[in-house]
């Protein structure tokens, strides 16, 4: 199934959620009409974002632009991540093996655990006195 163009995927993760737009390019990335550099200052998040393309090859190959709303910068880069990664194993059956093995195709389902009643937080419990 090689797609010269895919029209979007969707990533998630947290509660951010991304959608990718790829073709064939020069490597150029945009997030949010913004540059991947002006966008993340932390190279971690770069990293995170360029590691399926690393893995697969295919770094200054594709255009990819990347439309990302809600969660944190890191949730956003999760999603961004994940988003990459189902573009890339749409596009080249080759890849997916890879990609799964990597556990980049897996949706990373944890989230922030809700306050519960009677108690303080989600893990916190409130002092236990015995008199």
């Amino acid at each position: 199934m090689a797609l010269k163009y895919l029209q979007s995927v969707v990533g998630k993760r947290k509660t951010a959620i991304a959608r990718a737009y790829i073709k064939k390019g020069t490597g150029k990335i945009s997030i949010n009409n913004r540059s991947l550099e002006s966008y993340y200052i932390r190279p971690i998040s770069r990293m995170m974002i360029m590691q399926p393309l690393e893995l697969t090859d295919n770094v200054g190959k594709f255009d990819i632009n990347v439309n990302v709303r809600g969660g944190g910068l890191s949730g956003q880069a999760g999603a961004i991540r994940h988003a990459i990664s189902r573009a890339l194993s749409r596009m080249d059956e080759g890849h997916h093996k890879v990609l799964k093995k990597a556990g980049l195709l897996t949706r990373d389902a944890r989230k922030k655990e809700r306050k519960l009643p009677g108690q303080p937080g989600a893990r916190k419990r409130y002092q236990f006195s015995k008199r």
